[in-house]
């Protein structure tokens, strides 16, 4: 595990720099215990969250099926590895193995059957019930919910407001043979909103990014285009994060008017013929905001339209799904309209640290500034919890003070559709239920099961033209 994520040949920087200046070792004691020795101190908290490595992603890996053909640089990994191991699938200690790959089309994933040494673990009793699941690749997704509303498939996502509520109540869901679940959370909200790519021309000036922030609308956006249903983020480096997460953070309203006194200052004091402001050289102002699902366009035109009171122009750069991540990873992006995950401790080195200003890696601004270098540098060594959450507020501070994100929305919350087979245990949410079915399955909790005397049931009475009692669960346990 050490080799694989140290070696450069698997190209993640992250990863990189977490197993080579966090880790010092990793150890077998013996076959029920291992020692992970950190290089720098760190509290009970960052021990229970960083170091505990399957928590992260991480996992033991089989050092006999990564065959080394060609390592130069001597590592211990092939050379090639991405190319070698994109597409293969390695043996796993996880419930479930990859057991197909159709490329574009679907992935199946199949038990590896009750002997699985887990269900030994009091933690795993009674998850990962189901014996297959197959990912679909559906990339419209009029045409996926036609998929599931025929049966084809078993959940669907029901987060954007329009499916919840007004597309999702056919005849299917009306019969009772469709039920709809939205539970709220308390889930890390990762950073995420509005990056601003300080390498591209005019961004790397604050005024303008000062009037970016003041002309972007997303509280209205909120409000008229997203039904109230979501929530604006306090800081784009994202909250859920306990102490870590200043108590004075507070997002920026739309102004257009303060936009544009910082666009003047700029040097952009004129107005073209199109309403947007232009400088003494006729360069205009205008940014591309990419992204990546065509269902989040109506989102960046109302964004799009409010902007043009302060005189800002912004086109929208459609980039589609994996796609668009590699464009911005490359730094290609002038503005990025993107959301990350996150943990319950804030990372900063990522996102922040001058080192990764550069292609590949998750410093979506290309932010630079040796003051934060040393800020994160005394934040990654601060042992004491209260001291290393008060230079976390620091770091947030700055961030806002350097105007790089413009804090966007989040969804506290799941919205779901599924077949009334699909079972789950009552009570449906936890704090960090994200998904039930579709985007979890057995890669979080794994707790739903498939009722196959109900599946029988329901596709007899739907032959008969016979119903159930509609089903809408609305669990607000941990509703903010």
């Amino acid at each position: 595990m050490l080799k694989y994520y140290r070696s450069k040949d698997i190209i993640d920087p992250w990863y990189n720099d977490f197993f080579i200046n966090h880790i010092e070792s990793v150890e077998k004691i013996d076959d029920y215990t291992i020692v992970i020795t950190s290089k720098v101190a760190k509290s009970d908290d960052e021990l229970l969250y960083m170091m505990s490595l399957p928590s992260n992603g991480v996992q033991p890996r089989p050092v006999h099926y990564f065959a080394s053909v060609k390592d130069e640089n001597n590592d211990g990994m092939d050379d090639n590895f991405v190319r070698k191991y994109n597409f293969k699938t390695e043996p796993t200690t996880g419930p479930y193995y990859v057991d197909k790959v159709k490329k574009g089309k679907s992935i199946t994933f199949k038990h590896v059957g009750d002997e699985w040494w887990g269900y030994n673990n009091r933690y795993y009793k009674n998850r990962y019930n189901v014996d297959k699941i197959r990912i679909k690749v559906i990339r419209d997704q009029d045409i996926a919910k036609k998929h599931f509303e025929k049966g084809d498939l078993d959940s669907f996502i029901l987060a954007q407001p329009e499916l919840w509520h007004e597309k999702s109540n056919t005849k299917a869901y009306q019969n009772g043979y469709i039920h709809k679940l939205w539970g709220y959370n308390e889930a890390v909200q990762g950073a995420g909103g509005l990056w601003m790519n300080t390498a591209k021309p005019l961004l790397d000036d604050l005024n303008i990014r000062k009037g970016i922030t003041y002309a972007t609308d997303y509280d209205g956006l909120i409000k008229n285009v997203l039904r109230g249903d979501y929530l604006r983020k306090p800081h784009g480096l994202g909250t859920g994060h306990g102490g870590f997460d200043s108590p004075t953070r507070i997002p920026p309203t739309f102004e257009p008017e303060k936009a544009i006194t910082y666009f003047e200052k700029a040097g952009f004091s004129k107005v073209g013929a199109d309403g947007i402001r232009i400088n003494d050289e006729g360069q205009r102002l205008s940014f591309a905001v990419t992204y990546s699902r065509p269902a989040r366009t109506p989102r960046l035109a109302y964004l799009k339209e409010q902007a043009k009171q302060a005189g800002l122009e912004l086109t929208l750069n459609l980039i589609d799904g994996s796609s668009a991540f590699k464009y911005i990873l490359e730094k290609k992006h002038e503005l990025a309209y993107l959301t990350m995950g996150g943990g319950k401790i804030p990372a900063y080195w990522e996102y922040l640290h001058s080192v990764n200003a550069k292609s590949q890696t998750n410093n979506h601004t290309n932010y630079r500034s040796p003051e934060m270098d040393k800020k994160i540098a005394a934040y990654i060594s601060e042992f004491d919890t209260k001291k290393k959450q008060s230079i976390s507020h620091d770091i947030q501070k700055m961030v806002s003070d350097a105007y790089v994100i413009v804090p966007g929305y989040m969804a506290p919350f799941t919205r779901e559709a599924y077949w009334r087979w699909m079972q789950f245990p009552s009570p449906v949410m936890t704090k960090d239920t994200d998904f039930l079915f579709s985007n979890g399955g057995y890669l979080t909790l794994g707790t739903f099961w498939i009722n196959s005397n109900l599946k029988k049931e329901t596709k007899t009475a739907m032959k008969k033209g016979e119903s159930f009692d509609p089903v809408v669960i609305i669990d607000d346990s941990y509703k903010p």
